[in-house]
C-alpha cells in the first residue's frame, strides 16, 4: 500500500534561464501543500519576466489548488511578469473549463517551451 502522504506531496523543480523560469510540478496541488507552488513563485519574482509552469506530471488539483494557480496569475501580473501553462492533462484542462479559466491563462504547446 503507497504512502498517502508521499502520493500527495507536490514537488517543484525549476529552470532557469536569464529572465525565463520553467517551473515543472510533479504530484498533487491540493489543500495542504498548495502554498509551496505559491512560495516558490513569489521567490522568482521580480527578476523572472516569463514563467512557464509545465503541468505534464501534475495528477489532480483540487479547489484550493485552483485559487492557488489564480493567486500566482495575479502575483505574476502584479510584477509584470508572463505566467504560461504547458501540458495540461485531460482533467485540470476540464477543472480550468468548468472555473472559466481556460481564457484567462496563457495555454501554449509543447514546442512552446523554448527560452527567449
Amino acid at each position: 500500500m503507497p504512502d498517502e502522504a508521499a502520493v500527495s506531496r507536490l514537488t517543484l523543480d525549476v529552470d532557469r534561464d536569464g529572465v525565463t523560469a520553467v517551473v515543472r510540478c510533479r504530484g498533487k496541488l491540493v489543500v495542504g501543500v498548495n502554498q509551496i507552488l505559491y512560495l516558490k513563485i513569489s521567490e522568482l519574482l521580480p527578476d523572472t519576466k516569463r514563467i512557464v509552469l509545465d503541468l505534464t506530471d501534475l495528477t489532480f488539483m483540487d479547489s484550493m489548488g485552483l485559487g492557488t494557480l489564480v493567486r500566482v496569475y495575479v502575483a505574476t501580473r502584479s510584477a509584470g511578469c508572463d505566467l504560461e501553462l504547458i501540458h495540461l492533462g485531460k482533467r485540470i484542462r476540464e477543472l480550468l473549463g468548468i472555473a472559466n479559466l481556460l481564457s484567462v491563462f496563457t495555454i501554449v504547446g509543447e514546442n512552446d517551451i523554448r527560452f527567449h
